[in-house]
């Protein structure tokens, strides 16, 4: 199933990322941290100018709307949520 994404929306698929360790020995999972998160761009609307399908973006922690296509969750943000693109 595709997702087309309306106006100045983008669809992103997030990035899993590992558990961090701290000094202490402490496994800090990625629901206890307070940070941007990553993920790459599979669509764009038409109004979106500054990114396209292929960019890997940072984003909020709470930005946008989840959804679960086939099995893979998907985030849809408007572009001026976006926090920038990683190159």
């Amino acid at each position: 199933m595709k997702i087309k994404p309306l106006k100045d929306r983008v669809v992103i698929r997030s990035s899993e990322e590992m558990m961090e360790k701290t000094a202490g020995g402490i496994y800090v999972p990625d629901v206890a941290k307070e940070k941007p998160q990553k993920g790459t761009v599979e669509a764009v609307g038409v109004d979106v100018k500054e990114v396209k399908a292929g960019n890997t973006v940072l984003f909020d922690k709470y930005s946008g709307s989840k959804i679960k296509l086939d099995d893979v969750e998907y985030l849809i943000v408007k572009e001026e949520d976006l926090l920038g693109i990683i190159e």
